[in-house]
């Protein structure tokens, strides 16, 4: 009997009998591939169920406190917040070499000195090749397993008969469903994959991490379910100077997401940087004109970041506008209020802006460090060293009041700065004995602290 063939986006999964030029679902061209559609014989048939109980009410439903599984590494334990859930689905993705595996291996090393049973699956790996790796790393734990294995059949049986605590399966890409005729790493497998994978981690209740490549554009490989159908997702970025490492959380279903974990690449592997403001901040130039201290909300975390504006004159006719790290439209919004509310003549400037460290900031509460790194770079007038600046600001050059205030006047305080620039709006109970809180409503008010600070 014939083969049915079938056509499946490469981007979001969407079957269609033909091949199409642009996939209606998620908008893309040219994403449809041509794969064989298999036949239900009974076989594959699975339970959907993730336990054998019948339904409860959920006030009868017990949950222990602190039930989540704390690996010892700071950073990963806080975007994840505040450890694994047991029975949780955690996806880590990241480009090639970015260091996905160098962290999971640590993260099964500092599982099994803490006691817990971890199993290391690895399909890109033989076993001498994880132990040359582990060697570099200093991992040498006793209790922890490692498997390397493709087959999702004998992957799943591993982890029945062992029944650890946390598994961690690199890459999702190279395992694959030998009930299936498509190639490791196609739309078919990945999805399948990561069904069974999800299935096991409820029923087993065991925690599963799993790793997965991002395409050239950023996004993951694989189809978009596989991002609806794990419970974390986890981005690997990591900033200019290729020093640092970023994740990201993009989902979380339980925690907050948008948070974040740096980590510091050595030759020992990855280490956590417990405080990020301080790191971003240790090579600030003193006394130097252009040279702001703003601050950032990243989930729930402050972090203050040196933002660096350099002003010089144009030798064209239309002037340079260029931005690391900032919002390239916003930058220039915030140029045309200056222009027009403080009388600056910037259109005979070109204005360079970047973060230092490679961070990336996308806040309105940034808007007023951006116009008074500016305008300290214009009138080559620097700004005070120990000041941070906070503020959104309008079109007609108001100031607006901004979130999680007292977080971020907190962590200036805690590095040591003497003032705070602030809307005005926000100095509502707002009382501090060692900081001197400075409260402003318009740029105008903001500019001129620095004009009469600099006399």
């Amino acid at each position: 009997m014939k083969s049915k063939v079938i056509y499946i986006c490469q981007e979001c999964g969407r079957q269609e009998a033909k091949w199409i030029g642009k996939c209606p679902d998620c908008g893309n061209w040219n994403t449809f591939i041509e794969s064989i559609k298999e036949k239900n014989n009974g076989a594959r048939a699975r339970s959907s169920k993730f336990t054998a109980e019948n339904p409860k009410s959920i006030s009868d439903i017990p949950v222990k406190n602190n039930e989540r599984i704390i690996t010892g590494i700071s950073e990963f334990d806080h975007i994840l917040g505040g450890g694994i859930v047991p029975g949780s689905l955690v996806l880590l993705a990241g480009p090639p070499g970015i260091g996905k595996s160098t962290l999971l291996l640590q993260v099964a090393e500092s599982l099994s000195k803490s006691g817990k049973k971890c199993l290391y699956i690895s399909g890109e790996e033989s076993l001498e090749q994880i132990k040359l790796r582990a060697d570099r790393l200093k991992v040498s734990s006793k209790q922890l397993l490692v498997y390397s294995e493709t087959d999702l059949q004998e992957i799943i049986a591993q982890v029945q008969k062992i029944k650890p605590d946390v598994v961690i399966i690199d890459s999702i890409q190279t395992v694959f469903n030998p009930d299936l005729s498509a190639l490791p790493g196609s739309i078919g497998q990945v999805r399948e994959c990561a069904e069974e994978i999800n299935r096991a981690a409820k029923s087993e209740r065991i925690s599963i991490i799993i790793s997965g490549q991002v395409t050239k554009e950023g996004s993951i490989a694989g189809p978009k379910l596989l991002e609806h159908t794990v419970d974390t997702v986890l981005y690997f970025d990591e900033t200019k100077d290729s020093f640092y490492r970023i994740i990201r959380a993009e989902k979380n279903r339980f925690g907050p997401t948008a948070e974040t974990g740096i980590f510091q690449m050595t030759k020992e592997g990855l280490e956590a940087v417990e405080n990020p403001s301080k790191m971003f901040l240790e090579s600030r130039p003193v006394d130097a004109a252009g040279s702001v201290i703003l601050t950032l909300i990243e989930g729930s975390r402050p972090l203050l970041l040196e933002l660096q504006a350099l002003i010089t004159r144009t030798n064209f006719s239309m002037p340079r506008r260029q931005v690391s790290g900032l919002d390239y439209n916003r930058v220039l919004l915030l140029v045309a209020v200056m222009e027009r509310i403080l009388g600056l003549g910037l259109e005979h400037y070109d204005i360079f802006l970047n973060i230092a460290g490679g961070a990336r900031v996308n806040e309105p509460a940034c808007d007023l460090s951006i116009i008074m790194a500016i305008y300290s770079a214009y009138k080559n007038k620097p700004v005070d060293e120990n000041t941070i600046i906070i503020g959104e600001v309008g079109l007609a050059g108001e100031i607006r009041a901004v979130n999680s205030i007292e977080k971020r006047i907190n962590e200036a305080k805690k590095l040591g700065f003497k003032t705070c620039i602030i809307p005005k709006g926000n100095m509502r109970n707002l009382s501090y004995d060692t900081l001197n809180i400075i409260g402003v409503l318009t740029i105008k008010e903001a500019v001129r602290f620095i004009d009469v600070e600099r006399r």
